[in-house]
């Protein structure tokens, strides 16, 4: 059985999700650079020699075994014109540790396609059967009707809500979590 997510290859009906190549790394950057990309994620556009360095830890984090704590973050290029549209991953859930989270973003350009809910399945269905988890949990700001419609139509029951974090999670209250059983 495969240890780590560095073999990992998915084809579904329109897409390619795999680990990032060097050579995604521009397309990422230049994908990125859109503000509107942000309005719910506790990040920004960053410059890019800082870009380099998460994407160099991104890469780095595919050599981690699925038996210890983990955060992959992996490619989705379109089928049909090989272009970079976006990034899906699944990886510990900080404050929940050592749960793991299904997370995923697409370009602008690429909204309303369906391309988060096809990507994001597909990893969802390769979290519970090659990672081998139980439970998976998901969680978006309530405002971002988008992925609130896209946790729920793959199934995913809302928990709670979530308040009392603090430290590097405190970011995270007020946002809707999720939870999803094999």
């Amino acid at each position: 059985m495969q240890a780590s997510i560095s073999a990992m290859h998915l084809e579904t009906e329109r897409l390619i999700i795999r680990p990032y190549a060097e050579d995604d790394l521009m397309e990422s950057f230049e994908l990125m650079q859109n503000p509107e990309l942000f309005t719910y994620l506790p990040m920004d556009v960053m410059p890019l020699e800082n870009y380099k360095r998460l994407f160099r830890w991104l890469r780095s984090s595919y050599e981690t075994p699925f038996d210890k704590p983990f955060k992959y973050s992996v490619a989705i290029r379109e089928k049909a014109t090989g272009r970079f549209i976006g990034w899906c991953g699944v990886g510990v859930l900080d404050f929940l540790a050592p749960e793991k989270e299904l997370y995923y973003l697409i370009g602008r350009d690429y909204w309303g396609n369906g391309y988060a809910f096809e990507a994001a399945s597909a990893l969802t269905t390769y979290a519970f059967d090659v990672i081998g988890l139980e439970r998976l949990y998901a969680k978006a700001h309530p405002d971002n009707e988008a992925s609130l419609h896209i946790i729920e139509k793959l199934g995913f029951s809302f928990e709670r809500v979530l308040d009392g974090l603090t430290g590097d999670d405190e970011e995270c209250n007020g946002e809707w979590l999720y939870v999803l059983m094999k």
